[in-house]
């Protein structure tokens, strides 16, 4: 066709249409090419041209024709502009400007695919004047730009009602239905279809549309998802004949979320399903004409529901395509869209690396009887896999079934240790659980105290060592502002590492305490648009992480922290000697850092089979803490969180509800009780940890020598730094436990102690209340 022969036949009314613009009475619109707060652009419907009249348009100083205005708004070539406008001439949205739908002049004898191909044109341009599907699209991390993505507000019949091939099509289709009578206005009324959802086609092997499927964004509808009646075709398309590698999602989202990595690799391709019981045979009967076919890897939800789904249709396939490879995602989140809020796309490339063998991921025992550690050799081979954690065999199965082992708790204690975590045997285990609670709903988040150099900063990066990097954000430093100027999802279940807190202003000390109490701050900020003027935009950042902090003055934040465990770094001489051994030994060749590395590497594939469950302990309301105890509420609700969390450690040995719980054991409890005990004792202490562990070798120190002390004789004992000395006789001196006995400031000022409090009686008392109860509901249940 002549180019003649298009501008004559084509108008700038039906280019507009098209693409869903709409020119006010003066026509006058705003320009589709540049940011336009006021309308800079004219339409010439006599001429069948356009022009911007703003200096920031990069089609300033020219007229636009059809053509020029398809090559711009498409940004495409001037032989590709044309072969479009060839394509609109004649198609049934162009017909006719006049009804609002757009859809007068349909021919009768459209197929199905050609009017389901149409209407999908049509959803997908209104998609560009809605700001709630704009606005749903992006939540959801997604791109109409790049993909095709419509959406239905319902209004494509209106304005069209003498139009009986549309009104006809719709029925016969099922986008329309009648309403039961006529309208205010005498004429039939009709219910729409999938109202207010975003469109994705369902395509054939010839890539036609032939069905579509609606996800409803309204928070009124209590169904979500909707497919035309006579549903066919597959999602996004028919696989490629050459694919080697088939992804498979549980939904139509999902695989649109994939498909920017698969789009990375060679021969792979992705294909959804319709729900757990949506792989039909369609979907089976493309997949069995994959000449090339290696492998199906399924990304399915991370629930109960999806677990089983998946390892239902890995079964089918097993029987069908013995030598077919059968391998599934390791999802950190629960299904795929999620993943992909929370991470950057790339996060799939490393998660297909990472992809395990659907039947030991997904394997379990049969029985589920408690176990001693003595059984556990036997009944459980890991047990060679974690002496050894270097073992070839723990990166093939090594994670999976560890986390079905019998003491598991200890187990994993055990392996932090060969990780480069010395001594600090309940506190890293603590630090451990605390860490992984980013996967959770609500995180827990942990103060490590300590005086400087004592190595609160070593044991918090190595327990974020632990955790799978990609999740994990490392700060010396926060500034003020910094935290509200992340993306929306940026901090959504990630570990963050805060090296040391006492160098934090207030202002970022109370974005942290935001963040932290309700995982969410909102902040009104100030932008300049293209024009370079100033407009403001409400920013929001979610923070749903754990988080590790180091600092030498925990109590000051604890108190304005929810959730937030204070823990004290053992800075005794024992441990002490424990690290300089360990260094000694690493320095003498005696450790082998492979080893070390293999460790971490195996607890991270560990952290990243555990999946989010919500917990129910029936035992809670039998539970209870000394009375002695301070600050009772909270230290109450950090002992059920911890709870829960020892809980999802053991997931792969726990049951579940019938709403998919996961029900706590009285094994649970104890083990938390164990890990949890020192904290719970610091809070029956008024001193806090790093005091603490002061005053009892103060007190072993003047108990030897039965004298009165001078401060720099229990400096050099104890070898601590004169700052670190002061503050603590400071404190010991406001809380009478210690006051001045005499002495010259020349000579040394002697002091004594003047409350010998019986620590270790206090800690036994806890203990056995505590147990006593654990040990009742033994006894009970």
């Amino acid at each position: 066709m002549e180019i003649s022969d298009i501008k004559s036949r084509l108008t700038m009314s039906m280019v507009l249409h098209h693409y869903g613009l709409k020119p006010d009475k003066n026509a006058r619109l705003h320009c589709p090419f540049h940011e336009d707060k006021t309308p800079s652009m004219q339409v010439y419907y006599k001429t069948h041209t356009a022009y911007c009249f703003s200096s920031n348009c990069p089609t300033h100083g020219k007229s636009m024709d059809v053509i020029d205005f398809i090559m711009h708004r498409e940004n495409i070539s001037k032989h590709e502009a044309i072969k479009r406008a060839e394509s609109l001439i004649g198609t049934p949205d162009a017909t006719s400007v006049k009804s609002p739908a757009g859809f007068r002049g349909l021919k009768s004898d459209f197929t199905r695919e050609q009017f389901l191909a149409t209407m999908f044109q049509y959803f997908c341009n209104a998609v560009y004047n809605s700001a709630p599907a704009k606005k749903y699209i992006a939540g959801r991390c997604l791109d109409f730009k790049a993909m095709a993505i419509g959406y239905n507000g319902g209004q494509f019949h209106h304005g069209a009602r003498r139009d009986e091939t549309l009104i006809r099509q719709c029925m016969d289709y099922g986008l329309l239905s009648e309403y039961g009578g006529a309208g205010r206005t005498g004429e039939t009324a009709y219910r729409v279809f999938g109202k207010y959802s975003i469109v994705f086609a369902l395509r054939n092997l010839q890539n036609q549309i032939v069905s579509l499927y609606f996800r409803s964004i309204s928070d009124d509808s209590e169904a979500r998802h909707f497919y035309l009646r006579d549903r066919a075709g597959l999602y996004p398309c028919y696989p490629d004949p050459d694919t080697k590698t088939l992804i498979l999602t549980e939904s139509i989202i999902d695989a649109a979320s994939l498909g920017y990595s698969v789009n990375q690799l060679i021969n792979c391709s992705v294909l959804a399903c319709y729900g757990v019981n949506g792989l039909t045979g369609e979907h089976r009967q493309a997949i069995g004409e994959l000449a090339h076919l290696e492998e199906i890897v399924f990304a399915f939800d991370s629930d109960t529901a999806g677990m089983e789904a998946a390892g239902k249709y890995a079964a089918m396939f097993r029987s069908e395509y013995p030598k077919l490879k059968l391998t599934t995602l390791d999802l950190p989140c629960k299904d795929v869209n999620e993943t992909l809020q929370g991470h950057n796309p790339e996060i799939f490339t490393e998660l297909l690396k990472n992809r395990k063998d659907i039947f030991l991921s997904n394997e379990k025992p049969t029985e589920k009887k408690k176990a001693t550690p003595s059984e556990t050799e036997t009944e459980i081979p890991i047990a060679v896999t974690l002496s050894d954690p270097q073992s070839p065999s723990f990166g093939r199965v090594g994670e999976a079934s560890f986390l079905y082992s019998p003491q598991l708790v200890y187990r994993m204690n055990e392996l932090v240790g060969k990780a480069g975590i010395v001594g600090e045997e309940q506190s890293r285990m603590l630090l451990f659980l605390i860490a992984l609670s980013y996967i959770n709903r609500q995180p827990l988040h942990a103060l490590v105290q300590g005086s400087s150099g004592s190595g609160k900063t070593h044991i918090i990066n190595r327990i974020a060592d632990l955790m799978p990097q990609e999740d994990v954000l490392r700060f010396t430093r926060i500034t003020e502002s910094s935290l509200y100027n992340w993306g929306e999802f940026d901090l959504f279940r990630k570990v963050v590492v805060i090296e040391d807190l006492d160098g934090l202003k207030e202002d970022a000390l109370y974005a942290l305490r935001e963040f932290i109490s309700n995982q969410v701050l909102r902040s009104s900020v100030t932008i300049k648009d293209k024009k370079g003027n100033n407009r403001s935009q409400h920013k929001i950042v979610k923070g749903q992480f754990s988080s590790l902090s180091a600092t030498t003055k925990g109590e000051t934040y604890e108190d304005n922290m929810s959730r937030s465990f204070l823990i004290a770094v053992d800075e005794s001489r024992e441990q002490t000697v424990r690290i300089i051994d360990w260094q000694n030994r690493r320095s003498a060749g005696v450790i082998n850092p492979e080893q070390q590395q293999q460790a971490i590497g195996a607890i991270r594939q560990a952290v990243r089979k555990l999946k989010h469950y919500e917990v129910v302990n029936p035992f809670a309301t039998k539970l209870h803490l000394p009375e002695k105890v301070h600050k009772v509420r909270r230290l109450n609700e950090m002992y059920q969180a911890v709870i829960r969390q020892v809980t999802l450690l053991n997931q792969y040995q726990r049951k579940t509800a019938g709403d998919g719980r996961l029900i706590t054991a009285i094994e649970d409890i104890r083990q938390a009780t164990e890990i949890l005990f020192e904290s719970i004792v610091l809070k029956v202490d008024e001193l806090d940890g790093s005091l603490r562990q002061f005053f009892e070798q103060l007190k072993n120190y003047v108990r030897e020598e039965k004298r009165e002390f001078i401060l720099r004789d229990v400096r050099q004992h104890l070898n601590i730094s004169k700052t670190q000395m002061f503050r603590n006789i400071q404190t010991l001196v406001e809380l009478e436990y210690v006051k001045p006995a005499g002495g010259y400031s020349n000579t040394g000022i002697k002091y004594q102690i003047t409350y010998w409090d019986n620590y270790q009686k206090i800690r036994t008392e806890v203990k056995e209340f505590l147990m006593k109860q654990i040990e009742e509901l033994r006894i009970k249940n």
